[in-house]
């Protein structure tokens, strides 16, 4: 078997992993006699199926780096696959801490998102430039990664104590707020699914488009470049010419054209994924509301039944305080070492160092506020679900929207 191999194994038994945590939890009402005994003996093979799932996942990562002859994190497809890998053993760490089945029904799906999102890259294997050919790339990247990973695994439990928390019934206004806000979390959640829902259904149906583009660079200087879409046009690159375009649902040529200011080859492209996303993701929310016939929050909400308030807090604090020192010396101090030795300083201002900052000093002040200010309950978990935005944002939006010393990893 070759690598790509081992990660669809590892896909296909997280999912069956996350399939056996939801019958732990729904489950009980099959077993009234012994609810707990079912959720314990379903939490077991839950965990079992996670460390297969994982096996086959590092399989995937060392025959990787077998054909490549480095470390595979060098590109989106390979970091993210390698974020879905740090994903799963943080969960398997905090797991066997707390013994909590429930935690895998929300670190499950993270952990699968993210690699089916990086299935959408391009898997080819690619040289790495020079600024990459540095031992502390295996250092930087693992560490930054790992402590991302519990990142995310504080955002699952402070979801899961919001969903546990928040009075459904109530009609009070902060009540309410709160409602909005879970669900706002669950929609952006949704976006992400359709993104990878609409790549893969176009692609499989053989769909492309392809633009001429003029453009600009620093110097003022004339380029050509092409700019191919996977999804339907929906906005056309700025100042560009159809070289090709296979016709959907009768549209033949785009329907608008990205702003000026949209600077780039693929800007276009890139506003038109977004758009793509967001429209998908309305759409899959209405039909699963439609199917729950309430807000997709409320209908998750009795999972948490049987819960302990304090063990979820507790488990989304501990999560985010193993992760923020690895996160830490990751992504900032190894950062700050190799950025010297490959371009001659410790910072520069980056987008991408810029937001790996503004993420340090967030969770420095969750941690802060936490600890000497007694935000807990409520308040703490707030902050660890717009936390892990922030770290999606710096992960995905700086990647691939924002240009900088950090765009190769969006290729």
């Amino acid at each position: 078997m070759d690598s790509s191999s081992f990660l669809f194994l590892a896909f296909i038994v997280y999912s069956v992993a996350f399939l056996i945590f939801v019958v732990a939890i729904t489950g009980k009402q099959w077993n009234q006699q012994n609810p707990e005994e079912h959720v314990a003996k379903w939490g077991k093979v839950g965990i079992i199926a996670s460390i297969i799932g994982f096996a086959c996942h590092a399989a995937f990562f060392f025959l990787r780096w077998a054909e490549a002859g480095h470390i595979p994190t060098s590109n989106m497809f390979e970091f993210m696959t390698f974020l879905g890998m740090m994903i799963m053993l943080a969960f398997i760490i905090v797991y066997f801490i707390y013994r909590t089945p429930v935690l895998g029904v929300f670190a499950l799906p993270v952990g699968i998102i993210i690699i089916a999102y990086a299935s959408v890259f391009p898997k080819e294997i690619q040289p790495l430039i020079p600024a990459l050919q540095s031992y502390w790339l295996k250092i930087h990247v693992t560490t930054a990664a790992l402590g991302e990973a519990f990142f995310a695994v504080g955002f699952a439990a402070g979801l899961m104590y919001l969903l546990r928390t928040i009075d459904f019934g109530n009609k009070d206004r902060s009540s309410k707020k709160e409602r909005v806000g879970v669900e706002i979390t669950m929609g952006f959640l949704i976006v992400i699914v359709a993104f990878v829902v609409s790549i893969f259904s176009f692609n499989a149906a053989g769909y492309h488009a392809s633009f001429a583009v003029t453009s600009t660079d620093d110097t003022g200087n004339t380029v050509q470049s092409t700019s191919k879409y996977v999804l339907p046009p929906i906005f056309a690159p700025d100042n560009s010419e159809v070289i090709e375009m296979k016709p959907f649902l009768g549209m033949t040529e785009p329907l608008l054209e990205a702003p000026s200011f949209f600077k780039g080859s693929d800007a276009g492209r890139k506003l038109n994924t977004v758009v793509w996303s967001i429209l998908g993701g309305i759409v899959l929310y209405l039909l699963l509301r439609l199917a729950a016939r309430k807000p997709l929050s409320a209908a998750i909400s009795p999972l948490m039944k049987g819960m302990e308030e304090e063990d979820i807090d507790e488990i989304s604090y501990r999560a985010i305080a193993i992760g923020y020192p690895i996160f830490t010396l990751g992504a900032l101090i190894f950062a700050m070492i190799w950025a010297a030795e490959a371009w001659g300083r410790f910072w520069g201002w980056d987008p991408k160092e810029v937001w790996a900052l503004i993420t340090w000093l967030y969770y420095a002040a969750y941690l802060h506020l936490r600890l000497s200010r007694g935000w807990q309950g409520k308040k703490s978990a707030w902050l660890s679900v717009i936390g892990f935005m922030v770290v999606m944002f710096t992960l995905v939006g700086v990647n691939l929207v924002i240009a900088g010393l950090h765009s190769y990893a969006g290729v």
